[in-house]
């Protein structure tokens, strides 16, 4: 029975720390999504850094990417500036193997 119970306990544990990865991964995806469309919209230095910390609060309002994508998408044509569905999930998938990296490596 000890066996049992620790083997659940290690796999509990390994979810929860997979979870908290996923989390700050997605977290810094999402920032890295934020300086991007600053970027794009123009926004530079402190300006650009406080336009990516609401990207990242967006994505607490509703399970999913949906609010960071429409967030984004509204800045963008707010801007003047169009991009294509193709493109901003793309850029959100090589973000989110770039942020996975810088937690893996320890930035």
């Amino acid at each position: 029975m000890s066996l049992f119970n620790d083997r659940k306990d290690s796999f509990e544990k390994q979810f929860a720390h997979d979870q908290e990865l996923r989390f700050k991964a997605t977290a810094r995806r999402n920032k890295l999504m934020g300086l991007w469309v600053a970027e794009r919209i123009g926004k530079t230095g402190p300006e650009a850094e406080a336009y990516a910390k609401t990207v990242v609060a967006a994505d607490f309002e509703e399970p999913g990417d949906g609010d960071v994508i429409r967030k984004i998408r509204q800045d963008l044509e707010a801007a003047g500036k169009t991009v294509d569905e193709a493109e901003l999930g793309g850029k959100m998938q090589q973000l989110l193997a770039q942020a996975v990296e810088d937690i893996k490596a320890g930035r």
